[in-house]
């Protein structure tokens, strides 16, 4: 008997529309947090475009289409992230899949954003 194939996690969250919309009260966090809130508020002037680009970028990390292209990773090497900031940032993603996802697809997106972070902190030399 063949298991069936459950729908990507881009599906499961609502598609696009869902899944902007969990990143428009995830970034309404970071804006606000003290540790990383500045760090964004330097480097980012358009917030509706940067939402749109990450709402990208997540698309294809959760199996939806895929519209992003690009070296995400290298645009962050010129902010002096520390092991801090990742955490802070993580703890935030944590909490937000938590409150405004599915359980499941909450802990897909955790797992997702702590694997998609331990290649950035490669990257930009952190750990």
């Amino acid at each position: 008997m063949n298991a069936a194939i459950p729908p990507p996690l881009f599906e499961r969250l609502g598609g696009r529309t869902r899944l902007a919309l969990f990143l428009r009260h995830f970034y309404a966090d970071v804006r606000q947090h003290r540790e990383i809130g500045p760090i964004f508020t330097a480097a980012i002037t358009d917030w509706p475009s940067h939402l749109g680009k990450i709402a990208d970028f997540w698309s294809g990390a959760t199996g939806g289409p895929v519209l992003h292209s690009g070296p995400m990773p290298y645009k962050h090497l010129r902010l002096g992230l520390e092991e801090k900031h990742f955490e802070a940032w993580l703890e935030l993603w944590r909490r937000n899949c938590r409150v405004h996802l599915p359980t499941g697809a909450a802990e897909e997106m955790i797992t997702a954003a702590e694997r998609i972070g331990g290649r950035l902190r490669q990257i930009v030399g952190v750990k």
